[in-house]
């Protein structure tokens, strides 16, 4: 499978271009029954189980294996990946949060404005150094 709902930076096409080299096809995606987190002392979130919430992101489409490999690796320990089913019928990888999370949905708008110049660097940084 190679399209994966993301939610949180990875909706981010100058994220995306910084950790692949390209923007992959996206396309809107939403789940229910889970939320985008804010997470403690992190501008990223986490997607946790909510019942009654539906979770709003973008679907990544026709990654590679190689890209999958790339974006699997940053998001790293902290996350299982597993396959939710969107509200259109759709399946999809998603990177699901294991630590705590905060009450408060994390705020996308805000983390543009204010994270996102400063984050994308760190994203290109990572990338220059990764040998998967």
């Amino acid at each position: 499978m190679s399209d994966l709902f993301v939610y949180g930076t990875l909706r981010f096409p100058d994220v995306l271009s910084a950790l692949l080299g390209r923007v992959p096809v996206m396309s809107p995606g939403r789940v229910e029954g889970w939320r985008v987190a804010a997470l403690a002392g992190r501008v990223y979130p986490g997607l946790v189980r909510a019942e009654g919430a539906a979770a709003e992101g973008v679907v990544l489409s026709g990654l590679s294996e190689d890209e999958l490999v790339v974006l699997h690796a940053y998001e790293d320990v902290e996350y299982d990946i597993a396959v939710l089913d969107l509200t259109d019928g759709r399946p999809a990888l998603a990177y699901l949060w294991k630590g705590e999370a905060l009450a408060a949905d994390w705020d996308v708008a805000g983390f543009a404005t204010t994270e996102l110049a400063a984050y994308v660097p760190g994203c290109a940084e990572w990338r220059s150094t990764f040998r998967g």
